[in-house]
Order: C-alpha cells, then sequence, then structure tokens
C-alpha cells in the first residue's frame, strides 16, 4: 500500500474540508481546506529550495497556524521536521546544525542575520524566515507554488521527526520518530481520549515539542475536530475561550495558574469534558484543588520524547491522584532493577516500554542508542516507578539529575558546564526545587574563587549562551560541595537544603 504519515492524516480530514481546524485569539479561521493547500504549497517550496526526500529541515519559529502548515508541508514532502526550541541561543543552534545537518533552517525574520551567519559557518546552504503574522520570505516564495502537490510515500520506519532531548552529558540527544511511531501513537490517542469532530481543543502549548506538536495537534487533525490555537498560554484568554471549548492540554503550571484567582469555575469549565495534564508531574493538591473547584478530575498521562505517551488514565474510569495510568493498548510497559531483571507489581525500579510509538534511536550517536534498549526491544526510560497491581503506574523518580521546569526537561550537566567555564569559578552543581509555578526552579550551587563574582553576572553570562528556561532562578554560593565518600557530589543533600527556597 502506497501510504505515507501525511497521507494517513489527510484521509482523516473531514469530508467538508471547508469546516474549521483553527480559530486564532484576534478571530482568524483557518479551515482543513487552508491546511491541505498551504502545505501543499508549502511542501513545493522546500523541494524547489532543493530539499529531496529524507533531509532535515530545521524551524525554529514562533507559534502560528503557518508553522503548523509547514509541519504538514515537510512530511507531505517526506522530509523530516526537526523543530527547535524558541529559546534556543546561537551556540546551540550551531550544535544542532552541525549535527543534523539540514538543508534548509526556517527561522523568526528578527533573527535572520543571526541565524545565516551560523549557518555559513555550518554549512546549511538555505535559510528562510516566517513570522506570526502569514509573513516571512518562505511564504512569499510559496504563493506561486501548487496547492495540489503530491505527497511522498515513505515506509513506516522512514524517519518523520527529529526531536532533540537534554542529555546527561551536556550534549542533546536527536530522538529519531519515525512515520509509524507518530501515526500509531495519533490514533491511540485520539481514541483512547474519545475524540470527536464536534470537540474544541483549548491549544495554547508550543509546538517545538512532542506534547504540542504531534500529540495535541494529531488527536485534532484526526478527528476532524477544531482548536482555538493561542500563541502561548494566557490567564486571561484562557478564562475568556474556555466555555467555548471542550478539551483543555496543559502542563501542571497552566492549572496552578488557573486556580490562583477565584474567577476561575465550574461555570468557566461548563462545556469541558476533559482536562490533560502532562510534560511534569502533577502535584496532589493541584489535582484535588482543581477537582474541588471545577468538578473535573485532570487525567494525568506519562510520555518522553523518545515515545510520544506510553500510558494514561482512563477517560472512563478510576483517574488516580499521583499516577499516570495504564500502558496505552499498543504499549507494553514493566520495571527492571539495575540489572534488567523483571520485578513484580509494586515493587520500584527503573520503567521500560516497548511499542510502536518507541523511537527508533539517536541521530547519529549509535552507541547511546545501544545503551538505552535491551536485546527484546525495550527501551529504558530511565525514570523509577513502580506498578500497582491494577497495573497503574506511579513515577517515583526521575532520571538522575533531570529537571523538569514549566513543562521543559532540562539536565544540568549542560548549565553546569557553561557556569564552570566562567572566570571566577572553581565548581558548580545544578538542581532543581519545588517552584509553585514552574514546578521546578533550577537553583545552580557554586563554589567562587573570586569573591567579588555576583550572582546576577552568572545568570546575566547563562543568558548569552543558553536557552532562557535553563537559565537559574537562583544562584547561591557555598566554601564547598558535599560529597560522598567516592568525592561524588551529593545532589540529595543540596536539594534537601533548598528545598524551601521559593
Amino acid at each position: 500500500m502506497t501510504t505515507s504519515l501525511f497521507m494517513r492524516i489527510r484521509d482523516r480530514f473531514p469530508a467538508d474540508t471547508s469546516r474549521v481546524l483553527m480559530e486564532t485569539p484576534d478571530g482568524r479561521t483557518y479551515s482543513y481546506a487552508d491546511a491541505d493547500q498551504e502545505s501543499s504549497r508549502f511542501a513545493a517550496t522546500l523541494v524547489a529550495l532543493g530539499a529531496q526526500k529524507g533531509d532535515r529541515i530545521a524551524v525554529q519559529v514562533d507559534k502560528s497556524p503557518e508553522s503548523l502548515f509547514l509541519y504538514l508541508g515537510c512530511i507531505r514532502a517526506g522530509l523530516v521536521y526537526l523543530p527547535l526550541n524558541t529559546a534556543y541561543q546561537a551556540e546551540e543552534l550551531a550544535y544542532f546544525m552541525n549535527n543534523a545537518a539540514p538543508v534548509v533552517f526556517v527561522c523568526q525574520p528578527g533573527r535572520e542575520d543571526e541565524v545565516r551567519h551560523i549557518a555559513r559557518e555550518q554549512d546549511v546552504a538555505v535559510v528562510m524566515t516566517l513570522g506570526t503574522e502569514g509573513d516571512g520570505s518562505i511564504i512569499d516564495a510559496s504563493q506561486d507554488q501548487t496547492t495540489d502537490f503530491p505527497a511522498v510515500a515513505c515506509a513506516d520506519d522512514d524517519l518523520a521527526a527529529i526531536l532533540y532531548t537534554s542529555g546527561t552529558t551536556g550534549k542533546p540527544k536527536g530522538a529519531m520518530m519515525t512515520q509509524i511511531n507518530l501515526w500509531s501513537n495519533a490514533t491511540t490517542l485520539e481514541k483512547l481520549w474519545g475524540f470527536t469532530r464536534v470537540d474544541v481543543l483549548f491549544h495554547a502549548l508550543p509546538v517545538f515539542h512532542t506534547h504540542g506538536l504531534f500529540i495535541a495537534c494529531h488527536c485534532v487533525l484526526l478527528s476532524g475536530s477544531k482548536m482555538y490555537f493561542a500563541p502561548r498560554f494566557d490567564r486571561d484568554e484562557a478564562l475568556k475561550v474556555l466555555p467555548c471549548c471542550t478539551v483543555m492540554m496543559g502542563v501542571p503550571t497552566f492549572y496552578v495558574r488557573l486556580l490562583a484567582g477565584n474567577d476561575f469555575t465550574a461555570e468557566t469549565t461548563r462545556n469541558m469534558r476533559l482536562f490533560i495534564s502532562g510534560s511534569a508531574p502533577l502535584l496532589p493538591e493541584t489535582f484535588m484543588a482543581f477537582q474541588r473547584r471545577t468538578g473535573h478530575t485532570l487525567l494525568e498521562r506519562y510520555g518522553m520524547t523518545e515515545m510520544g505517551m506510553a500510558t494514561s488514565n482512563p477517560l472512563d474510569g478510576e483517574r488516580i491522584v499521583h499516577t499516570v495510568g495504564q500502558a496505552l493498548p499498543d504499549v507494553d510497559i514493566r520495571v527492571t532493577d539495575d540489572a534488567g531483571r523483571v520485578l513484580p507489581a509494586g515493587q520500584v525500579g527503573v520503567l521500560e516500554a516497548r511499542g510502536p510509538n518507541v523511537f527508533a534511536g539517536y541521530w547519529k550517536m549509535p552507541e547511546k542508542t545501544r545503551e538505552e534498549f535491551r536485546d527484546d526491544g525495550f527501551f529504558i526510560t530511565g525514570d523509577i516507578a513502580l506498578i500497582d497491581d491494577r497495573g497503574y503506574v506511579h513515577i517515583v523518580g526521575r532520571a538522575k539529575d533531570l529537571v523538569i521546569t514549566g513543562g521543559f526537561n532540562v539536565y544540568p550537566k549542560e548549565i553546569e558546564t557553561a557556569i564552570d567555564d566562567l572566570d571566577g569559578v572553581l565548581e558548580s552543581a545544578v538542581i532543581g526545587v519545588p517552584h509553585p509555578d514552574f514546578g521546578e526552579a533550577i537553583v545552580a550551587i557554586v563554589v567562587r574563587t573570586d569573591p567579588c563574582l555576583a550572582d546576577q553576572m552568572i545568570i546575566d553570562a547563562i543568558k548569552g549562551r543558553l536557552a532562557n528556561f535553563k537559565v537559574p532562578k537562583k544562584v547561591i554560593f557555598v566554601p564547598d560541595l558535599p560529597r560522598n565518600a567516592m568525592g561524588k557530589v551529593q545532589k540529595n543533600i543540596l536539594r534537601d537544603q533548598y528545598q524551601n527556597l521559593f
């Protein structure tokens, strides 16, 4: 059968393609016909720029309807979509360009000169721009292109996207997502969460990672439903729009902010059928407060960049606080000990998963890929969990050192390397501590050799090198770091010491 991820998605469009797919806060609407035609123009444009099947297209742009159409255009042409966080700085972009070797880099108009300079150094031939108002050089180039570009057929194991995820060594890893990885997860979740054409999704997530781009958008596209496509989460906008919506996907921070004012009530959520939370642990107090305030029980699920979603609390059935539910119907999960032996229900170990949603490996990192998979195909998530006797997964810890702040994964090693490079710093330890808004806040514990070195000097220096969400919220100077008998820094002691910092 000749098919592809794009063909499968387009086959699920409603018969009446004039149906609204997206509405934006300024009142603009976009239909399924627009998605079909504009993705065609983008596909034709990228091919005209020299892109061939399997080539990478790097995209670092602000959220807009056109950014979604560009994604669809990439997979329509058999290209590999490479979304990048808009907060990434020059040093990070240079790494991505060098590692992924994209043939086209699409950036924000305001960063064109900066990106062109980096692209020249990294031998990336083409730089285009895309703005939030239907503007940019790639829009201009697409105007005369065909609205009937023939979709390129792809095998199930052909790549559809590469998503970079932070690495414990400080260098991000490119998770290779295949056509079937994305399609299988999309069809499973659309059915599991009960999406139909009458749904309206409140979409306030960024579209440069799995949650906002693949999970949220695919559920809408496959069900022929509609989404309110907000550029970012704004509490006032959410209060205005939620009465007209039926589903919301968000990170815990969104729900904490909604609960922050008494104007968020059960009346606000009168037409909602489902609130989904993910990308970071949901605090039990948030879960209970949301239930008391609205009468709705948040549905928490679990996933990773490397596999999309793997577990979910049920749509119909008991949603248990502090659990991420049961394995998806087409996913196998288990908990193992340090030696890889499978543990019985109720015992704590490392969570592993296997299924059609699990990625193909890390781009250009075959050794790392081998390290992360068992011989029988199970992916070692690195998260510490137990599975109870009902099959509900309880995440009790995370991969060593990982910090999840505002829904973004951050590995401290990358920040520690940047801080340790600064003059006047002997060494540093970066930790995550509880924060009422972000879930966790990044804190840098620093041993300095220059007593004149100030906390703001370190923060300012890091801002110039790393994405803003990686910048420490606080810098604390100490005479030395706690270490065990083997000389290893005991971050658990630091986390306990500073857990009430915010």
